[in-house]
């Protein structure tokens, strides 16, 4: 185990840039132990991303107003496999809720993240943004969370709070940049850590609330997979009538089947494993086609009315395209290596007026939305859960295409 200060930053590292209505109408569709802890009326911030490794003088977890001594899976170059650390987190600030982590979803991004497929980092780095927890201390000016509340945390913990689009809750797209829950710059120069970890420290403003009806081990992958589905499924108005095709069925594509047929759209799955063709119709499919060289797209053509694309690998667009409607969308959510970017024909497009699109996870209201949609649905993902010490083994089966379908890591769970 190692025992390092993973806070501090340099002038070169990235910085990440980063519907409520619904909810009612959904509601018409189907209506559906505590750790104690000290309440902390903290009145001074000290900001930032974990300090130095804690002394046993340090305030034990749980009580006081920190820092929080903890540890954590930190990975300390691209290759190497993650190790664990010893650190300590921020102590509270005015805001700020302490929050016991019990699980953390393990996400693709956390892998790109490590290997460096998407720009530079620095070590040691932890990882993971798909965290559930409960409150343990509270800062004094909280008001949304109480000790014992079962919550969790996504991508993104601050943001600049005042441009626009900031203002209309969308922080995943702040124009200033948001700060990310890891791998990223914070206010204060600090590089901020995830939640491969036993303890977070986050303003209560980038905090969720996780309903009850929601099982916490089965809320963290919600919070990265869940929203980055809902959002786009929300943004181009899937309803019922729509056709929708789901490309890829991973941890991504599972949550989104199950997100498009709850909304109400006919969904077909379209994957490269015909194993997985049983679990498609399980998580709410209609039709079902394995992409394979050779197959037959041409039944296809100009069927679907939005097409959500979550495949991380480099894949053939003009493939997919041509299926859509007349002035339809193909958006994309799975991001893989930068350095293979997809292409796609010149007149992919112009033939039938279809538009390629982005779009990248979503704003805290929006996310909340999510998962009270999600509890109302009972719309939950396939996980299995790992121990701290088995996150190696759980990355290489990711990338071996071996997840069925989302990771978890159980903080209590021994390996």
């Amino acid at each position: 185990m190692k025992n390092q200060n993973p806070n501090s930053a340099d002038e070169d590292s990235p910085r990440t840039w980063g519907r409520r209505q619904f909810l009612a109408a959904g509601a018409t569709m189907l209506a559906a132990p505590l750790l104690s802890g000290v309440t902390v009326r903290a009145q001074s911030r000290e900001t930032g991303a974990p300090a130095a490794a804690a002394s046993p003088s340090s305030t034990p977890l749980g009580s006081g107003n920190g820092p929080y001594p903890t540890q954590g899976m930190a990975g300390y170059s691209e290759t190497s496999p993650l190790e664990l650390i010893k650190f300590q987190r921020r102590a509270l600030g005015p805001k700020d809720v302490a929050i016991k982590i019990h699980y953390c979803g393990v996400c693709h991004s956390d892998i790109h993240t490590i290997h460096g497929d998407w720009g530079k980092i620095q070590y040691p780095q932890i990882v993971g943004h798909e965290i559930a927890g409960e409150v343990v201390a509270i800062g004094s000016s909280v008001s949304k969370f109480d000790v014992g509340s079962r919550v969790g945390v996504g991508t993104m913990v601050n943001s600049c709070r005042h441009c626009p689009e900031c203002l209309r809750g969308a922080e995943n797209y702040c124009e200033n940049g948001n700060t990310q829950t890891y791998a990223s710059k914070d206010r204060d120069g600090t590089i901020t850590q995830g939640g491969y970890s036993k303890f977070i420290v986050v303003d209560e403003d980038f905090v969720l609330r996780i309903p009850d009806s929601i099982d916490l081990s089965e809320a963290g992958p919600m919070l990265c997979a869940g929203i980055t589905c809902y959002s786009p499924l929300r943004h181009w108005s899937v309803a019922p009538g729509k056709k929708v095709a789901v490309l890829g069925l991973g941890g991504l594509g599972h949550l989104a089947v199950q997100l498009a047929t709850a909304m109400g759209a006919q969904v077909t799955v379209i994957t490269t494993s015909p194993d997985k063709t049983k679990d498609a119709h399980r998580f709410g499919a209609k039709d079902v086609l394995i992409n394979q060289p050779g197959v037959d797209f041409s039944k296809y053509k100009r069927a679907f009315d939005f097409i959500l694309d979550t495949i991380p690998y480099q894949h053939d667009l003009d493939k997919f395209i041509p299926t859509l409607k007349r002035d339809a969308t193909l958006c994309r959510v799975g991001v893989g290596k930068l350095t293979t970017p997809n292409e796609y024909g010149q007149l992919t497009t112009v033939l039938s007026r279809t538009s390629l699109a982005g779009s990248n996870t979503g704003g805290i209201r929006e996310t909340q939305e999510m998962l009270d949609f999600c509890a109302i649905q009972k719309i939950k993902p396939q996980i299995t859960k790992i121990p701290m010490d088995g996150i190696n083994d759980a990355w290489s089966k990711v990338i071996a295409k071996q997840a069925r379908y989302r990771f978890v890591m159980d903080m209590d769970m021994k390996g």
